[in-house]
């Protein structure tokens, strides 16, 4: 596929645009000059930019699934879909679209993974919800696997409890029917890149 017939969700990986950012001179950071920190500005602007389309473009990549029920990419959008017609704000619509998008990275942590590549954007009850929402899962299959499917109440009380209980109950244990018609993905390319927009500023000033 060339670069014109490709669809805007389905971008290049590494996403590139061809631009030229400078060139660090340095051989150890603690030589680097002002004009080594101008362009390292550029390059982590640019990674900030460029980051949505890398999330969509690994979403997309969970369609070739062949062992679930349906692909994790028609879980994700089916779950999602669910979430933007019962009128959820944008940032939980998004973050439902992206939450399994870490288990090709993070086999045993995938919601650690994303929740913490969505930190800087989103508040703290999504982010919670993101990082916890595997384990959570467990209360609907666990007793047929032997694993506790009570694991949950170890954050009984926690500030973001209910509304962990609340996602995986209305949008990601049933957000596997083949029979439901979801929203392409081209729907959400416009809230993710809204959501996932922020300007780079260094470590020592970065919110945490």
């Amino acid at each position: 596929m060339s670069d014109r017939e490709r669809p805007a969700w389905q971008p290049l990986l590494p996403p590139s645009d061809g631009l030229d950012l400078g060139h660090m001179r340095f051989r150890r950071m603690d030589d680097m000059t002002p004009d080594d920190f101008a362009v390292l500005r550029r390059v982590h602007q640019q990674n900030l930019h460029q980051l949505s389309d890398l999330m969509l473009y690994l979403l997309n990549s969970l369609g070739g699934d062949q062992a679930y029920p349906l692909d994790r990419k028609t879980h994700s959008l089916q779950a999602a879909t669910r979430a933007l017609r019962d009128g959820r704000d944008e940032e939980y619509v998004v973050v439902t679209l992206l939450h399994d998008i870490g288990e090709a990275l993070g086999p045993l942590n995938h919601g650690e993974v994303i929740a913490a590549i969505c930190k800087p954007f989103i508040g703290a009850g999504n982010h919670w919800m993101l990082e916890h929402h595997p384990l959570f899962q467990t209360y609907y299959y666990g007793a047929n696997v032997g694993i506790d499917p009570n694991g949950r109440q170890a954050y009984a009380g926690a500030p973001y409890f209910d509304q962990t209980v609340e996602f995986c109950s209305l949008y990601d244990e049933v957000s596997f029917d083949p029979d439901y018609a979801s929203e392409p993905l081209e729907t959400f390319v416009p809230m993710v890149r809204r959501v996932l927009s922020k300007e780079w500023v260094p470590p020592s000033t970065a919110t945490s």
